[in-house]
């Protein structure tokens, strides 16, 4: 009756173990490092960079807890936080010798402690949250205004391809303020040029103006479209810091919009407040533009703008570059790394549709001319790729050379990264020390472990060896609870410790249940043995509606919450599952071994049982 079958309690057992194992990486804590990164999109970290590091490391005996070389950067381990930022303003000279214009990003950060062994395991530490963990905390202010100027300024290089396709001429196209104006010498040119226009624009509204020689066709965008534009710029903005803040490393950064029009930033773990203002700064801007060989064979700066060409053998090209921009970054709708006709390694690109008609036209006017893919980050320029144009192509075509197939994936990874669709400023910054962030964590840790405490001293008194049971299965509900916060990666902020320390009062509740159903069927005359199996059965109901119940409404939080309450309702949840499963089957589990075998049973160690009809306590506990 109260016997579990061997594959239950190897479940049991294997459940118990992967929950410790699991859990263990969050006892070890951090220790101090640096990271460095590369400070250029062009520029790449490999294992000759990690050797350089650890060759300046070594040459001024600064000891090292070991070096890592991953998709970030490289990362050094460092005995302590003098030691971290002796190590970081080493680095600092040796990698950005000239500092109005670095090459790397040299960061303080912190990584994880837990041994190797459990690396291998893919067993990480949960993240924690910038209330637990220290970091700063930035609001920006996303400039709405500059990313209607720049889709009116692209909607203009539109409209002028499009009048030329179409064979309508015109006295002139120009952005005034929030709208276009077109010119016109007659209105029947006007009328012609209106009606093409509304047929491939649908997002603009037209206006006619002027009278006489000087006639206007004034273009404004739909407040549909204007809302349009608004969010997209809002997305495009926060995946391109999303690239950005990944080369600091950063675990689990929050990047997210608050209201119409701003972006937070919460970079937990950054002790470098300078250094994550410098890369939050650092956005790019990708354009298409013509090479004027001329002036790049003589040297002439007149009338062009020269960049830098990044050479595979780490010099630098200088480029002249034409002042007219034939494309921007966000006509770029893919780049992938594929093989040319004489499986060559290349780069295809396809652009959106008014981007191929642009292109249609340079091309087939430049052929045989040099085409250059610049990226500008913080205002510098650098040429990512100079083609000759082999000949006239639209919205797909391939970009080869002499690249390698790691080149080519690069090439094709900084394309699709676009540009910003509109600038942002700093306008809140936050800095939350790693004292501050331990003393929380103390907090809420010492706040869980006497709860713990208060609970199992009232169980053990009032259920005796059954409430040292529930205690048990209450310690392996905390067991799983943080085993699959850690598996599933998720970050615990305070509110999560709040949820945790819930969890733990309604894991419990399952437990007096099952206790009090026992106690209840023993007053009614059951045998120990068929009031366990009883009060195990019967009690099953109460607890999957009440826990059903509660996990519908933390789902509810899951979905239309938000920041701290999506982090309380996450482990909300989680503790529901846990807890089912816990007081249960791990509860049964331990009685089943404890009862289970024994045919003459007697009484159980449960507490006392008030019989009806009778005066005197039924102590059942011996």
């Amino acid at each position: 009756m109260n016997r579990y079958p061997l594959w239950k309690y190897v479940i049991v057992a294997l459940a118990l173990a992967i929950g410790f194992v699991y859990t263990l990486p969050n006892f070890f804590g951090e220790s101090p490092a640096v990271q460095v990164s590369s400070a250029k999109a062009t520029l790449k970290t490999d294992i000759k960079t990690l050797e350089r590091v650890e060759s300046t490391l070594k040459t001024a005996n600064v000891e090292t807890n070991g070096l890592s070389l991953d998709p970030h950067g490289v990362k050094v381990r460092l005995k302590d936080a003098d030691t971290q930022l002796k190590a970081k303003d080493l680095l600092e000279k040796q990698f950005n010798p000239d500092a109005s214009n670095p090459q790397y990003v040299i960061a303080l950060n912190l990584l994880s402690s837990s041994p190797q062994w459990l690396t291998n395991l893919h067993a990480l530490p949960m993240y924690l949250g910038l209330d637990l963990r220290g970091g700063v905390h930035f609001l920006l202010q996303v400039d709405m205004k500059g990313a209607l100027t720049k889709r009116l300024d692209s909607i203009s290089a539109d409209l002028r391809s499009l009048l030329r396709d179409k064979n309508i001429r015109h006295a002139g196209i120009g952005r005034e303020g929030e709208r276009i104006a077109i010119r016109f010498r007659d209105a029947e040119t006007r009328n012609k040029g209106r009606i093409a226009l509304e047929d491939n624009q649908p997002e603009l509204q037209f206006a006619d103006q002027g009278e006489g020689s000087e006639l206007k066709l004034v273009a404004t965008l739909k407040p549909t479209e204007i809302k349009r534009i608004q969010e997209d710029a809002i997305k495009q903005n926060i995946v391109t810091l999303n690239n950005r803040v990944n080369e600091l490393g950063v675990a689990e950064p929050v990047i997210a919009q608050q209201g119409i029009d701003r972006i937070v930033v919460q970079l937990p773990g950054v002790q470098d407040t300078t250094t994550a203002k410098d890369m939050i700064g650092r956005t790019a801007t990708l354009e298409v533009r013509m090479v004027d060989e001329a002036a790049t064979q003589t040297g002439s700066t007149l009338g062009v703008d020269i960049v830098p060409e990044h050479q595979r053998d780490g010099t630098e090209n200088p480029v002249a570059l034409k002042k007219m921009v034939v494309l921007t970054g966000d006509r770029f709708s893919s780049a992938k790394a594929t093989f040319d006709q004489n499986q060559q390694p290349a780069v295809s690109l396809s652009l959106d549709a008014a981007g191929g008609r642009i292109m249609r036209d340079v091309t087939r006017e430049n052929l045989g001319k040099l085409m250059a893919i610049v990226l500008y980050e913080k205002g510098k320029g650098e040429a990512i790729s100079v083609a000759k144009i082999q000949g006239e192509f639209g919205n797909q075509f391939q970009i080869t050379g002499r690249f390698t197939a790691e080149e080519t994936t690069r090439l094709a990874i900084l394309i699709r990264a676009g540009s910003l669709a509109a600038p942002m400023e700093i306008i809140e910054e936050r800095t939350i020390g790693p004292s501050l962030g331990a003393d929380n964590i103390k907090k809420g840790f010492n706040s869980t472990l006497w709860g713990f405490a208060a609970i199992a001293t009232f169980m053990i008194a009032y259920y005796m060896l059954f409430g040292l049971i529930s205690v048990a299965a209450l310690a392996a509900n905390l067991l799983f609870l943080l085993a699959l916060l850690s598996m599933l990666q998720a970050t615990l902020t305070l509110p999560g410790i709040a949820a945790i320390a819930l969890a733990l009062g309604m894991a419990i509740d399952a437990n007096v249940l099952i206790n009090e159903r026992i106690r209840e069927e023993l007053r009614n005359g059951l045998t120990p043995q068929a009031a366990i199996h009883a009060g195990y059965e019967r009690a099953f109901g109460t607890i999957l509606d009440s826990n059903v119940t509660t996990l519908i409404a933390g789902i509810a939080l899951l979905i239309f919450g938000s920041g701290p309450v999506r982090g309380f309702a996450v482990v909300h949840c989680l503790g529901i599952l846990t807890s089912l499963f816990s007081a249960v089957v791990v509860s049964r589990a331990l009685v089943n071994l404890i009862y289970g075998r024994r045919r003459k049973l007697e009484s159980l160690a449960i507490g006392q049982i008030w019989k009806p009809g009778n005066t005197t306590n039924a102590v059942a506990a011996k």
